[in-house]
């Protein structure tokens, strides 16, 4: 039997019809590993729980880089973003030469869609005279009326219905939903109308300030996941009243971590630890299994092609350092960890420095360590004070954190998310799964250090990463998908125009600040 084929005899009929799995990825934008599953006390994810209990819940999934565009170019195409040219950015042009999975699979048999948010923010680029329909022909037309203000009103489940009752019979589909929460903004204090109370938040992250305003907040994200769930959930009663669920491959994950500070865009565990879980009933034995060993979204679209039967090679697709998931599904006694460690990094996310230059970064994660390596240091790690730290979103955490800077006993929570930070940090995860005692100078630790660094820059040489081959500044240089963020720092701050970055709030513009 082929990998991942279903054969299927029909009664009174000697032949055999060959059924490719279906394939349901589910995208939440921008949601922290602790806050998908049952250990989660104050938000309830009724489907991330069932897929994760009859089939595989993944302990240490890690996007490349934790902000969407660069996140979802990864998962497209199976490469990090280091690997991606001009999609390592915000903001860019989708180089042509990189096709993403649902391209491939639409000229290999299946039938594909989208739905919400696929690739973005940037400009996907043309092909037969056509945009590029990244992650698939966008079936978003069907509008709802949400339960908050902030929610989109496009009805996910109902056009993935759509979708699908417009398959043609017999042909497998590949479908991405692309949810648009729990991204920022919010409508404050929709949680508590909702009937949740700031005393249910039960573990308020350390590097935040504990306070009703910052609970309030977390609410109001958290009831954008139970939204984003809710969906899913819709999706698959849907397919199992169809009769396809079995035969379906259910991805969820989220591209990135919180919008909150220390989080999304940055490179700690509340930034690149993701939710994920995956079901197919059809293909993963002893389901409710926990896997812990470390897994990269470049390994998912080379899974994909796995099951799906598929050659990669033969499809146009670029190569790819990611790994078929399929022997984890079928095996659930691998002698052989999946992998034993993970690379992440970043370079230019936001638009809130001098000459625009990003933040590089690259790092690793193996044996419960983090090692993270900034280039940069001497840069603001999330954007210039003046401009309002762009590369965190502007919200009532936000603001309540850059308070903190002058409030007696509290000015730490300032400095980890907005101060400056030295060249090399080291996390030992076990402990500190919040990412605020950085061990990499501490004699004990040198060899540690050492070794992690090395192992990452062995494999950043093999990936042919620039940045290893003193060719960094590359990524400073690739054009912007619309102009209009070029040079923003001097925009907002040289020629007092108008704020041109909408999710920054006006009161975090810090333009006196003189200093640490």
């Amino acid at each position: 039997m082929l990998p991942g084929i279903l054969i299927i005899t029909f009664p009174g009929c000697k032949e055999q019809q060959t059924v490719r799995p279906n394939i349901l990825f589910c995208l939440a934008d921008d949601a922290s590993f602790p806050h998908m599953g049952q250990n989660c006390r104050w938000i309830n994810t009724p489907a991330f729980d069932k897929v994760s209990r009859q089939g595989i819940f993944f302990e240490n999934a890690y996007t490349p880089n934790a902000k969407c565009a660069p996140s979802r170019a990864s998962i497209l195409t199976g490469r990090n973003s280091w690997q991606l040219k001009e999609a390592a950015n915000m903001f860019c042009y989708f180089p042509a030469e990189f096709k993403t999975y649902p391209e491939a699979f639409a000229e290999n048999g299946y039938y594909v869609g989208s739905t919400g948010k696929g690739w973005s923010p940037g400009e996907p680029g043309m092909k037969d005279g056509k945009l590029r329909e990244l992650a698939g022909k966008e079936w978003s037309n069907l509008k709802t009326t949400p339960p908050t203000n902030k929610i989109s009103k496009i009805d996910y489940a109902t056009n993935f219905e759509e979708f699908y009752n417009n398959k043609p019979r017999g042909k497998p589909f590949c479908f991405w939903f692309g949810s648009n929460e729990p991204h920022r903004g919010y409508e404050y204090a929709s949680s508590l109308k909702a009937g949740k109370k700031p005393s249910d938040v039960d573990n308020v992250p350390p590097f935040l300030p504990d306070n009703e305003t910052v609970r309030t907040d977390l609410l109001d994200y958290g009831y954008e996941i139970e939204y984003f769930d809710l969906q899913v959930q819709r999706m698959l009663d849907f397919l199992e009243k169809n009769g396809d669920l079995d035969n379906t491959i259910i991805i969820i994950t989220a591209d990135n971590g919180m919008p909150f500070p220390r989080a999304k865009t940055d490179d700690y565990e509340y930034s690149n630890h993701m939710p994920m879980a995956i079901m197919w009933k059809n293909g993963i034995k002893k389901p409710g299994r926990t896997l812990k060993d470390y897994v990269s979204f470049i390994d998912l679209a080379v899974t994909f092609f796995d099951v799906a039967d598929i050659d990669w090679n033969k499809s146009g697709m670029q190569s790819s350092p990611g790994k078929s998931l399929y022997p984890v599904f079928k095996d659930p006694n691998l002698k052989e960890p999946f992998r034993d460690h993970v690379l992440i990094g970043k370079e230019r996310h936001g638009v809130g420095r001098p000459d625009d230059f990003g933040y590089p970064i690259r790092g690793i994660v193996k044996d419960d360590w983090l090692y993270l390596k900034n280039y940069r240091s001497d840069l603001w790690p999330v954007g210039n004070p003046q401009t309002g730290y762009p590369d965190v979103d502007g919200s009532p955490t936000k603001t309540e954190t850059l308070n903190s800077r002058h409030q007696t006993g509290k000015r730490y929570l300032w400095e980890w998310s907005f101060g400056k930070r030295p060249a090399e940090e080291l996390y030992y995860l076990k402990n500190d799964q919040y990412c605020i005692h950085n061990m990499a100078e501490m004699p004990e630790n040198m060899e540690i250090k050492a070794n992690l660094k090395r192992l990452m820059e062995a494999e950043l040489i093999k990936q042919s990463d620039p940045r290893m081959f003193g060719k960094g500044d590359i990524f400073q240089n690739y054009k912007y998908s619309n102009e209009r963020w070029r040079n923003a720092y001097q925009r907002i701050v040289i020629n007092k125009e108008d704020l041109v970055l909408p999710w920054i709030n006006p009161s975090d513009i810090e333009k006196d600040f003189i200093g640490k």
